[in-house]
């Protein structure tokens, strides 16, 4: 290699960056110690943006476009290093190539659950995460926040520092918003937007902008399965829960889930024959009651259920067969309950007993016109005296008088 030859390779007389990445946000100009000469070819592609940096001092900066650097488009450079007639010697200077292309697909997340204040749940943690995409807009910026000295910046440099930014701004927004948690489930496309808006405050002094978030909120697991299951039967359209009992019969549902699986394993012993038989005896009543209801309405019964299918019920015990082969007569309907009364028996509530049965407390004095008594229906205890269903227990005909009534008169 000759002199000249030397020479020329340490003269730079094209810059440009061919970037066949979609992830490299910044990327500087190998310049090493060569010199730019004098009317140098520059090209800046669509999506770059290029800046010159001179000792340090942010200098020219370059759209897309295919440039000659010469002292008329390079002001900035021009006044630092003082060429006041133009300049025909090579010269040193920093080039820093920005990619202001969208970066899509950028995950996110809560890495904590943020607590909200929800009108129903009273406190409840929620997590979020989703995807956003931004890119540099204020390259000037990016140069001073982030660059640094850096030679290479990449999407993974600063990808920590966008997904803090994100979960900071996910729960500032939560906060201005005042919603509970089922709100902010059911309203998720419309809080994506307000989303980016706090995100894109909150990277703009990095120089980025933010085009889109997206956002899913996950709501606890034992909400999640309420909702399934169906108990919140005060359910907007909107899925707004306004009832919050019904996580009391949830939470019902899930102790007689419990109980269930619990009777249903074999390594139970004791404890699952128990919960069986429990089962058993809460089972039966509800069948009774279920027999009790189809009795009320009328429907006949066979074995204990409801006689089904197209045919006349069989004849039942206590039910005499029709002549003719009719339909058995229904029996006459039960006799009305008597009313039952709780007494105060030496300071405790005793009974209930029938008004009949109350005679023999009054006998043996342990009921008195004072005693307190009370009945379903009544609206407490009250003074037995002034029950009219028991006043006729203290009625009783006056004693005989002592002393014969006279003789009648002789005839």
């Amino acid at each position: 290699m000759g002199l000249m030859d030397k020479i020329r390779n340490e003269f730079i007389d094209i810059i440009e960056w061919l970037d066949d990445t979609n992830t490299t946000l910044a990327w500087r100009f190998p310049r090493y110690d060569n010199e730019i000469k004098n009317g140098a070819q520059l090209i800046v592609r669509e999506g770059q943006h290029a800046l010159f940096v001179y000792r340090g001092q942010l200098a020219d900066q370059y759209q897309p476009g295919h440039y000659q650097l010469t002292s008329e488009n390079m002001p900035i450079m021009s006044t630092l290093q003082g060429w006041k007639y133009g300049f025909n010697s090579p010269f040193r200077s920093e080039v820093y190539y920005i990619n202001t292309r969208p970066v899509t697909d950028l995950r996110w997340g809560t890495p904590q659950p943020v607590t909200v204040r929800d009108p129903d749940f009273k406190m409840v943690q929620v997590r979020a995460n989703g995807a956003t995409i931004v890119r540099v807009t204020d390259p000037a910026a990016f140069l001073r926040q982030v660059i640094g000295t850096e030679s290479v910046v990449d999407m993974e440099q600063i990808t920590e520092m966008i997904r803090r930014n994100i979960a900071l701004a996910f729960s500032d927004m939560v906060m201005a918003s005042g919603l509970g948690a089922i709100d902010l489930q059911g309203r998720q496309v419309e809080l994506s937007d307000k989303l980016r808006e706090f995100v894109a405050q909150r990277v703009q002094s990095f120089g980025l902008g933010v085009d889109q978030v997206t956002l899913s909120i996950s709501l606890p697991e034992e909400i999640q399965q309420a909702m399934t299951r169906g108990v919140a039967r005060g359910v907007e359209a909107s899925g707004f829960l306004n009832n919050v009992g019904d996580l009391n019969r949830y939470q019902q549902a899930q102790t007689a889930d419990a109980m269930l699986a619990a009777a249903q394993n074999e390594g139970g012993g004791p404890m699952g024959a128990a919960i069986q038989a429990g089962l058993g005896v809460a089972l039966g009543g509800q069948i009774a009651g279920n027999q009790g209801g189809y009795q009320q309405q009328g429907y006949p019964q066979q074995g204990g259920y409801p006689q089904q299918g197209g045919g006349y019920p069989q004849p039942q015990p206590g039910y005499p067969p029709q002549p003719g082969g009719g339909q058995p007569t229904p029996p006459p309907p039960p006799l009305p309950s008597q009313q039952q009364f709780h007494i105060d028996l030496n300071g405790q509530a005793a009974g209930p007993y029938p008004a009949e049965q109350l005679r023999q407390f009054v006998a043996s004095g342990q009921l008195t016109p004072k005693t307190n008594v009370w009945s379903n229906g009544m609206s407490g205890w009250a003074a037995a005296e002034t029950v009219p269903a028991l006043q006729g227990l203290f009625n009783s005909p006056p004693p005989l008088p002592n002393t014969p009534p006279p003789p009648p008169p002789a005839q």
